[in-house]
Order: C-alpha cells, then sequence, then structure tokens
C-alpha cells in the first residue's frame, strides 16, 4: 500500500522520485549528530529495505512502537549497512515513507488511499493503526477485508487500471516495484519496492505478506490474483507457515495450468 502511494505521489509531482533524499523531508526528527550517512538515504532506499539502518522489526519491534516519536527513533538506529546495500527489513523504514507522505501533502496516508484509490471497486480501509505523532503505520496494522485486498492486487495484475479503464497507478511505477533489487537474507526471494520477487510452481510471482500469514499474490503470466489469511498471532516464517501458503499457491498454479 505504501509503495502505491508513494508511485501515485511521484507521478502526480509530490515527490521528486526515488532518488529523492530523505533528509530534508524529515529534517526535524533527525538525531542532534547524525550520522553522515543518513543523508545519503533515498525514497528508493526505504522502499527496497536498503536504509541500511538497523531493523526496527523483529525483537526491536517492541522497543520501537513503545517510543515516544517512532520517526525519530527508526531515523536514531545505528547502520548496519551503508545505504544501497543489503536488505534489511524493517517496518520503520516504511513507516518513514508514511510521515514523508503525510508532511508532503498535508493529509494523512490512510486519507491518501481513500481518496487517490476510491474509484477501485471492492477497495476499503476500515482500521489502521497510528504513532503517538499521528501518523498511520507504515508497514502493518491495517485492517482490509480479503475483498479489499484482492481489489488493490488485480489493480497492479492490471497494470494499475480499474476494470473501467481509469489510471490509478502509473503502468511503469508497477514495473519498476517489481524489478528486483536486493534479496531476503532469510529467503533469498528477490525484493523491488514493496513487494517479493520468486517463482513457485515453476512461475514468476509476485507477493507481499503479513505477519500471521496474511498473502498477497500475483502471477501475471496467469492473469491469477490470489488472496490468503491467517491468523495473526504467531510469526509465519518463524512456523513455517508461510511456505505451507506458498505450496499451497503451487498446487492452485498447478491445478489452472492444467
Amino acid at each position: 500500500m505504501i509503495s502505491a502511494l508513494v508511485g501515485i505521489a511521484i507521478d502526480k509531482g509530490v515527490l521528486k522520485g526515488t532518488g529523492q533524499k530523505i533528509a530534508p523531508l524529515l529534517s526535524r526528527d533527525l538525531p542532534a549528530s547524525p550520522d553522515p550517512r543518513l543523508r545519503e538515504i533515498t525514497i528508493g532506499n526505504l522502499l527496497s529495505m536498503q536504509a541500511g539502518l538497523a531493523s526496527t522489526s523483529g525483537p526491536n519491534y517492541g522497543a520501537w512502537v513503545a517510543s515516544r516519536n517512532w520517526v525519530r527513533f527508526a531515523l536514531a538506529r545505528p547502520f548496519e549497512n551503508d545505504p544501497g546495500g543489503a536488505m534489511i527489513y524493517s517496518t520503520g523504514s516504511t513507516h518513514l515513507l508514511s510521515a514523508i507522505l503525510t508532511r508532503q501533502t498535508g493529509h494523512s496516508t490512510l486519507q491518501l488511499a481513500q481518496t487517490w484509490l476510491k474509484p477501485l471497486d471492492g477497495f476499503a480501509i476500515t482500521n489502521w493503526t497510528r504513532d503517538p505523532q499521528g501518523i498511520y503505520i507504515g508497514g502493518n496494522e491495517m485492517a482490509m477485508s480479503p475483498r479489499s485486498l484482492l481489489a488493490l492486487g488485480e489493480l497492479y495484475r492490471m497494470g494499475g487500471q480499474t476494470r473501467e479503464g481509469e489510471q490509478l497507478i502509473p503502468s511503469e511505477w508497477i514495473k519498476e516495484s517489481w524489478r528486483v533489487r536486493t534479496h531476503s537474507r532469510y529467503t533469498g526471494d528477490g525484493y523491488g519496492y514493496g513487494w517479493f520477487v520468486t517463482r513457485i510452481a515453476n512461475t514468476e510471482v509476485f507477493y507481499g505478506w503479513g505477519y500471521g500469514g496474511q498473502m498477497l499474490y500475483v502471477v501475471p503470466n496467469l492473469k491469477l490474483t490470489v488472496v490468503m489469511t491467517s491468523s495473526s498471532n504467531a510469526s509465519a516464517a518463524r512456523s513455517g507457515h508461510r511456505d505451507d501458503l506458498h505450496h499451497l499457491l503451487g498446487s492452485i498454479i498447478e491445478v489452472y495450468t492444467l
């Protein structure tokens, strides 16, 4: 969702592009004596999880959401790599994008999603957690029905166009979002701008996944979009549940191609 909104914002001229540096956009929340590399992070680095900053996810998540200012906390994380280096998955990176969108437009990311994606039939966000400053969290805790998530996936599969032909997300942005820029250190899967890229049942698949196993799969070659829901009480990665869902998709693809 955040990747889609960033792409639309760039198209509308709200943001200059993926090469735009984030420090001037978040200047009031920078550390007092920032690491010089902080000024080199771009919007594209945040989108591809290549900011270089230590993660706010996993074991660091609790301390991050317990902090008084989530944006400042994320920006103050120590560097584990240079910007543009290895992938470091961090919810803080997408939250910084949510903050940038909010400050550059004067509207919340929820308002932007409701306005920019309003023509998308079946799409709705019913609830979304905010940080202490009122910024909607950029990485998770967005309440969407399977139908709503399917509508978003279908929009991507259709090249950003609604069934009525209205272009909501630039088609070039979708291509850029699905271009592999780095790889997950845990699965080896590719990663673009907010999307994982892999092969399942010998077919190229683009997917997004939530903590417990809320999955959105887009398989353009088969004109197929699949949504799966799971309990959000346990990590799908640690339990192996995500792999089970991948296998389930593989079975669907095999049947679909008979």
